[in-house]
């Protein structure tokens, strides 16, 4: 697993952003995502998803980054019940998850497809954390072959494959391969549950943001950026999080 991650690499990404934030501020965001994630444990069970009201199916979608703006026109196009329906099936149906996360996203219209797989994997990843995990544009965007996980796995993985649903199953594998080294490192943040690994390579984003602004924009613009922990926040739906 090991010759997949470019661990020194890996480590001066975690040097640099524990220079932007505190271990215990890191720490702190992976207790909020568990709170996100028991919410949406709450609200997505297995018995109550299909009884879900319209309002209560905004209250998911307002705690997910890339969909929180667009979730008006979500349930215009696609009413709330036929949208449950399909949330339904994509957590909770017979086949493997490869193929019910290509299925959703593909009834998804009017979407674009980063906020397909945005949002699906949102729905699985923080209802079932230890079983799904996350993809978002800013962990791999496979359009513009950018985001956190490239800058810390070496080229010979690659992660691309054919549809959404074998990009999503190879995106876990690189997953479980940075979480486990990042462990043997002796990361804390990663060790730190089903969340560390999502803690981490969102610092490595917003690391890497602030590395290109400094080099393209005006220092009066850099000084206007959020910090690490408030963007990282914002990345990962949890920004003055409510109850």
């Amino acid at each position: 697993m090991a010759q997949f991650v470019d661990i020194d690499t890996a480590k001066e990404f975690m040097k640099e952003a524990l220079e932007k934030v505190s271990a215990q501020e890191l720490d702190q965001i992976c207790a909020d995502l568990e709170r996100k994630s028991q919410f949406f444990q709450d609200k997505l069970g297995k018995e109550r998803v299909d009884h879900l009201t319209e309002e209560e199916l905004r209250s998911v979608l307002q705690r997910i980054f890339s969909v929180r703006r667009k979730r008006n026109k979500l349930l215009q196009v696609h009413s709330a019940p036929r949208l449950l329906g399909w949330i339904s099936q994509l957590l909770y149906g017979e086949a493997d998850v490869a193929r019910r996360m290509e299925a959703f996203c593909n009834q998804l219209t009017d979407v674009d497809e980063t906020i397909r797989y945005d949002l699906a994997s949102e729905l699985l990843h923080f209802t079932m954390p230890e079983n799904y995990w996350l993809w978002t544009r800013w962990i791999w965007d496979p359009n513009t072959q950018t985001g956190s996980l490239p800058l810390v796995i070496t080229e010979d993985y690659d992660l691309r494959a054919n549809g959404i649903g074998q990009t999503y199953l190879r995106l876990g594998k690189a997953l479980s391969f940075v979480r486990h080294v990042g462990e043997a490192a002796g990361f804390d943040v990663i060790s730190n549950g089903p969340f560390g690994v999502d803690a981490y390579l969102c610092s490595v984003y917003v690391v890497y943001v602030y590395t290109v602004l400094r080099m393209r924009m005006t220092q009066e613009f850099n000084k206007v950026m959020p910090g690490l922990a408030e963007f990282s926040r914002r990345l990962l739906g949890i920004y003055k999080m409510e109850d």
